[in-house]
């Protein structure tokens, strides 16, 4: 990424997008922005980009944002980009990334081939993605479109010791199937792992049947890629309260909480507090003391250094 490099963002991702060009040290680039009385959006490009590398910021938090994205993207390179980068810390269409019954849609791939049709600036394009639900996705862009798949393991680990403090800690996660990503985590803050087993009753309801591992008087940090309604998170921490668990803390990457959903965490009383990055713009507005959100544009300016 050179020095000239400017940073764009969607508007969803305006303040993430200055904070990204802050920690990279480098320029903003701005937009002009209308809608016509029918819906019709305006952009335009007030910030000059021909022979420029250039960083765009934004998430597919909706299918109106995932479009401005794509928008943006095609416009910057019209206008001569000279390199293309972009920062997607939340590709929202993950849960879909695989066909399960017949007829299905997968719409993570197809938004995926969206985005990998965006026009190809003289020095090529990348996107770069943080904690996919699906390790599959990062296979779905196609062409030119060179993906990267960055880790929010520095923010978790440096969450999940602060939450703890000086008491025993067990890694955490809500069921078995991110066992593994636990795992790795508690391999690296040197503690034991657990996981809960559950049982399907029907449709989409799930019951605890064990925890994997001893937490009797520990502090358990259930770890989340993402919490969208937070009616697993709640059954899991259920149980490790059951199982004797000291105190129960989250850290998620991606903080949807759809609805009331935060409010219903915290009402609950298991939780003593939950930590979750910027990824997606409604963890921002709903930060607390509760809710205590990370910023990833460290991980993200890390990485457009490195490709300077």
């Amino acid at each position: 990424m050179r020095t000239d490099a400017v940073v764009f963002g969607t508007r969803s991702y305006a303040a993430l997008q200055q904070d990204i060009a802050k920690a990279a040290s480098l320029a903003l680039g701005e937009v002009q922005r209308e809608q016509f009385p029918d819906g019709e959006r305006y952009h335009r490009l007030l910030t000059p980009v021909d022979d420029r590398d250039v960083v765009l910021v934004g998430g597919t938090i909706s299918d109106s944002d995932t479009l401005e994205l794509y928008d943006l993207a095609c416009g910057l390179v019209q206008d001569g980009a000279h390199r293309l980068a972009l920062c997607i810390p939340f590709f929202g269409y993950a849960t879909m990334e695989r066909v399960a019954r017949p007829g299905e849609v997968v719409t993570a791939k197809t938004r995926a081939r969206l985005l990998s049709s965006i026009p190809v600036p003289g020095s090529g394009s990348r996107v770069l993605l943080l904690d996919l639900h699906s390790e599959g996705v990062n296979y779905y862009f196609e062409g030119a479109m060179r993906p990267f798949h960055l880790r929010a393991t520095p923010i978790i680990l440096a969450a999940a010791r602060r939450l703890a403090g000086a008491r025993p800690m067990v890694i955490a996660c809500t069921d078995a199937g991110r066992a593994k990503w636990v795992e790795t985590l508690a391999n690296h803050l040197g503690v034991r792992a657990s996981f809960v087993f559950k049982r399907r009753m029907g449709g989409a309801t799930t019951e605890v049947t064990a925890v994997s591992a001893q937490v009797q008087g520990a502090h358990v940090v259930i770890y989340d890629d993402m919490i969208r309604t937070g009616g697993s998170l709640l059954g899991a921490a259920r149980a490790y309260r059951d199982a004797g668990a000291a105190g129960i803390s989250v850290i998620t990457t991606h903080g949807l909480f759809c609805g009331d959903a935060l409010a219903r965490l915290k009402a609950s009383g298991l939780f003593e507090a939950i930590v979750c990055t910027d990824s997606h713009p409604r963890a921002r507005e709903l930060a607390d003391d509760f809710l205590q959100v990370e910023s990833v544009a460290p991980l993200y300016a890390e990485h457009l250094r490195e490709q300077r």
